[in-house]
């Protein structure tokens, strides 16, 4: 009795198989990567320069067909020399951005748009002035501010309202801190002026870029615009027994919208 020999075509399936689940998980990394470069990208929130805005272990969403594209809406571990954006468009003022970091690009920072290309920008006693017209500020209370050893302290909470109505808290630890004045300077084209909610302990454009700050931002760094977190954890009980971590979810921050 002669065994039967299988079909051509079934010994090309069989042989095709291992490498077609290659093919197939190549194109599925290729799609994430796709999506990445050019939807949305997830970020991890590591300091307090944003807070009460965004608190640390907060993770954002990056919306990034919100100001175009160039080489910074690459994921962040690809680092390509900056190129010009193709359907560019300018942030609005008060708008939370991520960005590529001018002295490291490596680096992803948040801030928020503070002034936009030829706007004028000076701070007196902590007050940010645009245009020469003082923006609105008013006592909220206090709040509690979080620093990156886990300490908590108290600090001031003021609502401040942006020329075009944007509203949103920040929190001042002194009255008089090392950054609350700065004379006037013009933001130049292709460039913005951020600022971090946290004004106290934040490292932004007040703070040139051979110091450690972000300098006036140019606008080919943008990676996006943050809309909403996706969830958030209090890293605060890192330090506790393990089956206790789950405690630090903060569920009322999942899916937050940003403002």
């Amino acid at each position: 009795m002669t065994r039967k020999q299988p079909a051509a075509s079934e010994v090309a399936t069989r042989k095709s198989g291992p490498l077609r689940t290659v093919a197939e998980l190549l194109a599925i990394v290729l799609v994430v990567m796709l999506a990445k470069a050019s939807l949305a990208e997830p970020f991890y929130v590591p300091s307090g320069s944003m807070e009460p805005t965004l608190l640390i272990g907060d993770e954002l969403l990056a919306i990034k067909f919100s100001y175009g594209y160039g080489t910074a809406s690459l994921p962040s571990f690809i680092d390509l020399p900056m190129s010009k954006r193709i359907f560019a468009s300018v942030p609005k003022r008060g708008d939370v951005v991520v960005f590529r970091w001018p002295g490291d690009r490596t680096q992803v920072w948040v801030k928020r748009v503070i002034g936009l290309p030829g706007d004028r920008i000076a701070l007196r006693a902590g007050q940010v002035i645009i245009n020469g017209v003082p923006v609105a500020l008013r006592p909220d209370g206090t709040g509690t501010m979080e620093t990156e050893s886990g300490a908590r302290i108290v600090a001031r909470r003021f609502i401040e309202t942006l020329p075009g109505g944007r509203v949103h808290p920040i929190f001042k630890l002194a009255a008089d801190g090392p950054l609350d004045n700065m004379p006037e300077i013009t933001v130049p084209p292709d460039h913005l002026f951020v600022m971090g909610d946290n004004r106290d302990d934040s490292a932004d454009s007040r703070v040139p870029v051979r110091e450690g700050g972000v300098g006036l931002l140019p606008m080919a760094n943008l990676v996006g615009r943050v809309d909403m977190l996706v969830g958030s954890w209090d890293l605060a009980v890192r330090h506790q027994p393990i089956w206790t971590w789950p405690s630090g979810l903060r569920i009322s921050r999942f899916f937050k919208a940003v403002h």
